[in-house]
């Protein structure tokens, strides 16, 4: 199967501290890959330097085949390439519904049109009312963001993103800051993402990580050290000494 996200020899200096360094990676439609590695290993700039956010001082980022190195942020949402962050971005004064329905003005080109007018547009609600209702919003859609629970607001990004309808997703740890009692919602959700989706997370928290991914990426000052089954990651000497540490050998995991 064909590439739908290639990143080709991906370099980026600071000075001279390089933070990326010669990082390669290919993802097929409906790849699960699981991003991790130390504090302070490279992953937000990675994210950055794929999703445009900053130049990389050498390398190219091609999704569908095509070479978007030079395309602005906007260009490559636009082309399928669709990001969440660690943090939430929501607007805390503006309901779910309201969010979703922007996401799917600006992918379809209305983004222009008077906010408000989407709640008369069938088409628009439609899509809003069976994102909510898949992540579970369906009951919030017009309550402020303010008056919901962060789990749900996790949620919400995802739904969010879906709206964009992208080719592929990097969500930037979907679970931090979520209490465990709700975690399972976020995990029922990825499982839930369209199975032509190719997504990318980045992850801190292992026992999602094995539940979640299909592939492994371990990234240590800038540079892949791994690449490969989530069996295989814990048995790996350079993994073992970067990053996992006493989790390999915890007995759930081998």
């Amino acid at each position: 199967m064909s590439a739908v996200f290639e990143v080709k020899n991906l370099k980026r200096s600071f000075g001279g501290l390089v933070v990326t360094n010669d990082v390669s990676i290919s993802m097929a439609p409906g790849d699960r890959v699981a991003l991790i590695g130390p504090n302070g290993a490279g992953k937000t700039t990675f994210v950055n330097l794929v999703t445009g956010t900053i130049p990389p001082s050498s390398g190219e980022v091609r999704l569908g085949g095509e070479t978007v190195t030079k395309v602005d942020a906007i260009g490559r949402v636009r082309r399928g390439l669709v990001r969440s962050f660690q943090v939430t971005r929501l607007f805390q004064d503006m309901t779910p519904a309201e969010h979703v329905g922007l996401a799917v003005l600006q992918r379809s080109g209305r983004a222009g049109r008077l906010f408000g007018s989407f709640l008369t547009m069938p088409d628009v609600m439609a899509e809003v009312s069976e994102l909510l209702e898949k992540l579970g919003l369906a009951e919030l859609a017009h309550r402020k963001v303010s008056e919901i629970a962060y789990g749900q607001q996790r949620l919400l990004e995802i739904a969010v993103a879906l709206a964009l309808k992208p080719k592929v997703l990097l969500l930037d740890e979907p679970a931090a800051g979520v209490p465990q009692s709700d975690t399972g919602r976020i995990e029922q959700a990825l499982a839930d993402l369209p199975k032509d989706l190719a997504v990318l997370m980045i992850e801190h928290d292992m026992d999602l990580v094995f539940r979640f991914a299909k592939r492994v990426i371990v990234l240590a000052a800038g540079t892949i050290i791994f690449d490969g089954l989530p069996a295989d990651v814990t048995k790996d000497a350079r993994v073992r000494e970067a990053y996992l540490g006493s989790y390999a050998h915890a007995s759930h995991v081998a």
